[in-house]
């Protein structure tokens, strides 16, 4: 676990490293996070994007924090967070945080 970052982070199981500068300087860095697969998320439910929504509010409708976009992209499978909401009528997976089994994988 990582202390650095809130619980509710993406960040806050990932490693940090330090690295030794060429002047003798510690620098910090977090090791890389490999994004699960959507698979691996129970769905709750999915959502037909409307014109002109935003992530930060349907995150915040159906998860009850607008900084927890991250894991609407990540079950969804989304690099570019703003992607999910660019096209009317597409459909985003909302669903329990990954190792949650839920319905669909008990």
């Amino acid at each position: 676990m990582n202390d650095i970052f809130p619980p509710t982070s993406r960040y806050h199981t990932i490693e940090t490293k330090t690295l030794e500068g060429e002047t003798g300087q510690s620098v910090a860095y977090l090791c890389r996070r490999f994004v699960p697969p959507p698979e691996r998320f129970a769905l709750l439910q999915e959502h037909t994007v409307r014109d002109g929504e935003r992530l930060d509010n349907l995150t915040a409708q159906y998860l009850g924090d607008p900084e927890q976009f991250w894991r609407i992209c990540d079950a969804n499978g989304a690099i570019r967070p703003n992607d999910l909401t660019a096209t009317t009528g597409q459909k985003l997976r909302i669903t329990l945080p990954e190792g949650i089994p839920g319905a669909a994988n008990d």
